[in-house]
């Protein structure tokens, strides 16, 4: 066995693809494939399913990850010791949400850039039954999701709440609507409204709020920076947490404003999930660590009155 084929099976799982995986290490997909196939036989056991969508983690591929991810960091401790120009080029892989880009992802992923430059950070948008689903077959490291206060955390992950928001209403400040001081279900139903699409949970959110009534026209979008940019052009109205609207680049020139959502006490955090081991890639925990530093920093900013 040689320590190649476990970076090689690290980063088809990573990538979810054997061809993707060639393209990243330079290599021919056949050898790529010969490699790991050579590796499956010296183990016993099959590693990948591989299907036409792309290659996964089987089972027992899952069971022994966490084995290969310990002698990765071994390999890559030893590296380290024996001179920086020696260590590894790791890659850590964050799904995201949009709704985390302001303001924690950005200067996280430049800190941990500034104190680990040989390491890549590769950041994905995704639905976030996307993300979750990828942390369970290793194809990312960490996740970004929003969570509804009063659902239950999935157990399969380790959940840390970074940010704590409330559900606000975004729109331009020359509309009718940014006069108020909150703004209604009701009021939303007389607005062109942006709904995030199927699998997000601002989605479910707003179709909970208005308790199955429709708007008087509504767009769908994917994702809070799409939908902040359509605000922004008059197309409409959109419900998004605070944080994700608060310090957002159009809102600082103030081409946006947020209110609240009329006797609504809902509360959305902003997650950061990985999938349970007892074993997480040294990369990933300096990096799951920057996250939880960078909230902490941040604490009551993105609470303020939206508006203000």
């Amino acid at each position: 066995m040689r320590t190649e084929q476990l970076e090689y099976i690290a980063a088809v799982t990573r990538l979810g693809s054997l061809r993707r995986a060639a393209e990243e290490l330079r290599l021919s997909q056949p050898a790529l494939s010969e490699t790991v196939r050579n590796l499956e036989r010296e183990l016993g056991v099959d590693l990948l399913e591989r299907k036409r969508s792309g290659a996964t983690m089987s089972e027992a591929g899952r069971e022994l990850l966490p084995r290969i991810v310990d002698v990765l960091d071994a390999v890559d401790r030893l590296r380290a010791a024996a001179g920086e120009q020696h260590r590894v080029r790791r890659m850590v892989r964050v799904g995201t949400v949009n709704a985390a880009t302001v303001p924690l992802l950005v200067p996280v992923v430049r800190e941990f850039r500034a104190a680990y430059p040989l390491t890549q950070v590769e950041v994905v948008g995704a639905q976030q039954g996307d993300i979750q689903r990828a942390l369970l077959e290793g194809g990312f490291d960490l996740g970004l999701v929003n969570h509804l206060e009063g659902d239950d955390m999935p157990a399969e992950f380790e959940s840390t709440p970074l940010l704590r928001g409330r559900p606000v209403v975004c729109l331009r400040p020359d509309s009718p609507l940014a006069a108020r001081a909150e703004v209604s279900a009701d009021d939303l139903l007389t607005e062109p409204l942006i709904v995030m699409r199927s699998g997000y949970v601002m989605h479910r959110y707003v179709h909970r709020l208005l308790a199955g009534r429709s708007p008087a026209f509504a767009y769908s979008t994917d994702g809070a920076e799409m939908g902040k940019l359509m605000v922004a052009e008059g197309l409409g109205v959109t419900v998004l947490p605070d944080f994700s609207v608060v310090g957002d680049p159009l809102e600082r020139q103030g081409a946006l404003v947020c209110r609240p959502v009329a006797g609504d006490p809902a509360g959305v955090l902003l997650v950061l999930r990985r999938r349970r081991s007892t074993s997480v890639p040294l990369a990933a925990r300096a990096l799951h660590e920057a996250f939880v530093r960078r909230a902490r920093l941040l604490g009551g900013a993105v609470s303020r009155r939206p508006g203000t």
